[in-house]
């Protein structure tokens, strides 16, 4: 018997039904939850009271994962995910290097030892919470992702969520640590930190598009007028902004038409769904419900007031009564009218200690999905946990090349924390005004999140492209049209986001880690996979008007967007271009899916897709998929999608392309759809046969391809053309 008790207790673990209390491990006044493979919670209390309710940032406490190994004896406990192996040997103390260590193993690599005291020597930066007032580079804070293969958050002091509503931690509730360990596997990682913090949701489809957005007492007719310019310029547009002077301005916080500016506003929103746009107004609720509000007396008596008071009931957004009754009779009435979204702008009343932007946001979102929509947010970013109400406004910005040249590799690492989709004032919201700045950020923009124009109440700052000069407007009307042009793909991988918790806008290393030079320049990204782009981050000089990018091609074949010249990865070159183009590469060999130019984009159905094709490497396989779903409702995350996969082979000089049947199926989903197939590099006597019959071709000599168009055919039917 003695023997026994000396002798190690082994357990292995494996997934099985009714085992989702196998991931915890209580030893004394530590526990364990094994949360993921590459993810382990860690908690300490002196009394050994552990913590269940979600946090703010952790929302997913219940543990899935259970195929590890966990081994105990008298004076140690060992967990072994296969990708961390955690080493506990209580000594009645808190976490520390006498009694707590790690290793995260390294397939091929050295084995990453981890101890607490050890810091994050090596991050790959993160985000912050808003850009405002920023000129230029600025620190930001740690994201989850460093080269030194793992990373510590501390959730210890964030609010939890108590009986469905925000409350405070125990004082006594100890330490609340999550440890990620991931080598080189960074997609691992993020996809551990979705599962601990909650799925990354899509967006709905308008926000992605083309937005225009001012600080400008403009009136109803005004923004009748600007679309219909929007037209007459040949540009998108999908969403408008009303900001601060929509609302009675007796104070920043409003929620009462201005009526000398918008005297028909239930008409005015009717005409601007009518046009296929959407609407959104700011919101600055930080000064509390004022007498000045048409719902005010409605309000008060809801709230157990007189309002012939006239008090003013302070912003207070820990008071569910308050908050509750300020959507109900400040918001709700708006959104019947027909407002589709909000915009938090701003909500800094500190002066209740649950006025935290991380709940707040979480609110709104949730109050967003009625009627079955996707929530939808739009506010600066909290902190951790945040990535659950997308899309993120950075702020104030100036007006200046520096600023520029931050925000692109700013946005590119902020999907180290999760997020992903940020929306940018293009051309800064203040300074002077820059048509050639305004046009390299609005290229920028047309790969991000969001195209979106915003100034502040400047009459010099109004970034209508048009108001600029000609070379100015023609060159935003290049970036804007291509905006217009991918949005299937963009579309697809912001899909992608939300389902493998890869950013859309994303770093080399993400995808290439080992490579160093994926680490070596900040100013280009990948958008999704197979899109490289360099923004241009300097005034053109010379004669010849040009400015220069640097830019590292990874593994693969890539081609200019503008030339067709192509390029070997693992090379660097410098580019000059003037002001209409910008380093922009395809990756070669895999199916692009686009759309023929549309004035509203994100309500196109895609009745007509566009697939590019650029020469792939003899012998690899390229590939593709297109997704697509009712753009606005939660239907998606019930799997209500359509899914179509394409591949690309070249091989002894022919080149074949693979259309699968469309999979799934949801509300309003097209039957039949017609494609039209740009083979770039094929010659004008090329042969093309589509499903084994020839079929006619266009030539195109100035973009060097041949183009296929086939009529409208059944989704549900595969498609195989050969050249």
């Amino acid at each position: 018997m003695n023997c026994l008790k000396c002798a190690a207790l082994v357990f292995l673990f494996s997934a099985i039904a009714g085992a989702e209390n196998a991931s915890l491990i209580t030893v004394g006044k530590a526990r364990f939850t094994v949360l993921d493979r590459e993810c382990i919670r860690l908690e300490y209390n002196e009394k050994s009271k552990f913590i269940d309710e979600p946090s703010l940032f952790a929302v997913n406490r219940t543990p899935q994962f259970s195929d590890f190994k966990l081994v105990q004896t008298s004076s140690q406990t060992i967990i072994d995910t296969g990708k961390i192996r955690l080493v506990y040997s209580p000594d009645g103390h808190p976490f520390s290097d006498s009694n707590l260590r790690a290793i995260v193993h390294q397939s091929g690599r050295s084995d990453i030892a981890w101890s607490p005291a050890m810091k994050n020597k090596y991050n790959l930066g993160g985000t912050r919470n808003s850009l405002d007032n920023i000129n230029g580079e600025r620190p930001v804070n740690d994201g989850l992702l460093a080269r030194d293969g793992w990373f510590l958050l501390d959730d210890s002091n964030r609010f939890i969520i108590s009986n469905n509503w925000i409350a405070n931690r125990p004082k006594d509730a100890g330490s609340d640590w999550y440890f990620f360990g991931y080598g080189l596997d960074y997609k691992g990682a993020l996809k551990a930190l979705t599962t601990v913090g909650g799925p990354v949701p899509m967006p709905r489809r308008n926000v992605l598009g083309s937005w225009y957005s001012r600080w400008w007492p403009y009136t109803s007719n005004d923004y009748r007028q600007i679309v219909r310019e929007y037209h007459d310029h040949d540009f998108p547009l999908d969403n408008l902004v009303m900001d601060m002077d929509w609302h009675k301005t007796d104070t920043w916080t409003g929620y009462t038409w201005n009526s000398k500016l918008f005297p028909d506003p239930e008409n005015y929103l009717k005409w601007v769904h009518e046009q296929h746009l959407f609407a959104t107004l700011n919101d600055h609720p930080q000064n509390g419900i004022g007498k000045y509000e048409e719902k005010y007396p409605d309000f008060m008596v809801a709230m157990g007031k007189d309002p012939k008071t006239g008090e003013v009931l302070g912003y207070n957004s820990g008071d569910q009564k308050y908050l509750s009754n300020v959507f109900k009779f400040m918001h709700e009435p708006l959104e019947k009218m027909g407002v589709d979204f909000w915009w938090l702008d701003w909500m800094g009343d500190d002066k209740y200690p649950f006025n935290r932007i991380d709940w707040v946001n979480q609110f709104y979102y949730e109050h967003s999905k009625h009627d079955g929509l996707r929530g939808q947010q739009f506010s600066r970013w909290a902190d951790w946990g945040d990535h659950r109400h997308p899309i993120h406004f950075s702020g104030d910005t100036h007006i200046s090349w520096p600023m520029l040249a931050f925000e692109i590799p700013f946005t590119a690492k902020s999907g180290n924390a999760g997020a992903f989709f940020w929306s940018h004032d293009m051309g800064g919201f203040e300074g002077f005004r820059n048509g050639e700045l305004l046009t390299r950020w609005v290229q920028f923009g047309a790969f991000s999140a969001a195209l979106r124009l915003h100034s502040t109440n400047k009459w010099y700052l109004d970034k209508r492209p048009w108001t600029y000069g000609k070379k100015e407007e023609d060159s935003m009307r290049v970036a804007f049209h291509l905006r217009s042009l991918f949005f299937p793909y963009t579309y697809s991988h912001v899909w992608e986001a939300a389902h493998d918790s890869i950013p859309l806008v994303r770093p080399l290393y993400l995808e290439y880690p080992s490579l160093e030079d994926s680490y070596r320049n900040p100013q280009e990204y990948l958008y999704g996979p197979d899109i490289l782009v360099a923004p241009i981050i300097s005034p053109t000089r010379g004669f010849q008007k040009v400015a220069s990018q640097n830019v590292w091609f990874p593994p693969g074949i890539w081609y200019d967007w503008f030339t067709g010249r192509s390029f070997k990865g693992g090379t660097t070159k410098s580019f000059d271009h003037d002001l209409t183009t910008f380093p922009l590469f395809i990756r070669g060999g895999v199916p692009l899916t686009l759309q023929p130019y549309s004035e509203r984009m994100t309500t196109d159905q895609n009745r007509t897709l566009v697939i590019r094709i650029y020469p792939g490497e003899e012998g690899i396989l390229g590939k593709s998929t297109f997704y697509e779903d009712d753009g606005f409702t939660e239907a998606y995350q019930r799997n209500e999608q359509g899914l179509t996969y394409f591949s690309y082979l070249k091989r002894s000089g022919r080149s074949e392309i693979n259309v699968s049947s469309t999979g799934g199926s949801f509300m309003g989903q097209l039957n039949q759809r017609n494609y039209i197939f740009e083979l770039v590099g094929a010659g004008a006597k090329d042969k093309v046969l589509v499903d084994g019959t020839e079929v006619e071709t266009q030539f195109d000599g100035l973009q060097n391809l041949l183009r296929v168009t086939i009529p409208p055919r059944d989704i549900r039917k595969p498609l195989k053309v050969t050249y």
